[in-house]
């Protein structure tokens, strides 16, 4: 709380005793001078102090180190009443909350202190009156811790400002070096030197097929029983040709559509339809 609030706390209750008073001038002063004069609007920080009646509970029970799960219902509720009666005094508009939670705390105060009857000992009416104030307490209490937390976190604008700089704008002028005859000329022989480096590689279809050599060799074949072997290669296709052919023969095995046959050892191959 801050120290105007602290302030009105401590000087205006009459009940007060001296060391809770403040002191002016070496006197402890214990009641408001009768002439003077607040302005209406002096104070409107006092309310700003407290964000609403669990702040001021809150605050109460903390100042003077109370458990929170055992809350002195009569001592809080005196200090809160005396609260009230102060902003009263200072004729400072109420929220209809903080008398509301007057008239709770007046009535958990009058459960503790009044008997139950006897047909009225059922668990809701045997439990704590207080647990729901202490239920609220609590959850309010977490809630302003995590506020807390997230205030401290570094804010723009609060923390942290963006720098804006706008860079002069600088105009120069750059001469561009002079340039001589012998550059030119070697730049010249460089870029003749670099087109004799390049080579164009052609990439061609190949003429020969497997698949049409698969098929010469089947019509060859149906035409005539048996054909030698080295009648299927000719010499203008060249090494291609024979791998090729050789190739194309090697399928058609594979897919039992020939056979190769010979009468004897070191005899001619010759190749036939497969039956």
């Amino acid at each position: 709380m801050s120290e105007i609030a602290e302030l009105q706390l401590t000087t205006l209750p009459t009940d007060l005793t001296v060391d809770q008073t403040i002191m002016v001038r070496g006197e402890h002063v214990l009641e408001l001078p009768k002439d003077l004069y607040i302005p209406p609007d002096a104070l409107r920080v006092f309310l700003e102090t407290f964000q609403g009646p669990l702040d001021l509970l809150l605050y109460l029970i903390k100042k003077q180190n109370l458990d929170i799960l055992d809350i002195p219902i009569k001592k809080i509720t005196i200090q809160y009443m005396r609260y009230v009666e102060l902003m009263q005094h200072l004729h400072l508009e109420l929220a209809g909350e903080y008398l509301l939670m007057a008239a709770m705390l007046a009535e958990i105060k009058s459960r503790l202190l009044l008997p139950r009857p006897p047909c009225l000992e059922t668990e809701e009416a045997t439990a704590d009156p207080r647990l729901e104030l202490i239920r609220r307490l609590q959850q309010y209490e977490r809630f302003k811790k995590a506020a807390e937390d997230l205030s401290d976190l570094p804010q723009v604008e609060r923390d942290i400002f963006v720098v804006q700089v706008t860079p002069p704008l600088l105009e120069t002028c750059v001469t561009p070096p002079a340039v001589l005859m012998q550059d030119v000329l070697d730049a010249f022989v460089t870029v003749m030197t670099r087109v004799r480096m390049f080579a164009d590689h052609k990439v061609e279809t190949e003429s020969l097929s497997v698949r049409e050599r698969m098929l010469i060799i089947l019509d060859k074949i149906n035409s005539e029983s048996f054909v030698s072997f080295v009648d299927f290669f000719k010499k203008e296709e060249g090494r291609m040709g024979v791998v090729v052919t050789f190739i194309a023969m090697l399928e058609l095995i594979r897919q039992a559509t020939i056979e190769i046959v010979q009468a004897q050892p070191f005899a001619p191959i010759y190749i036939k339809a497969r039956n």
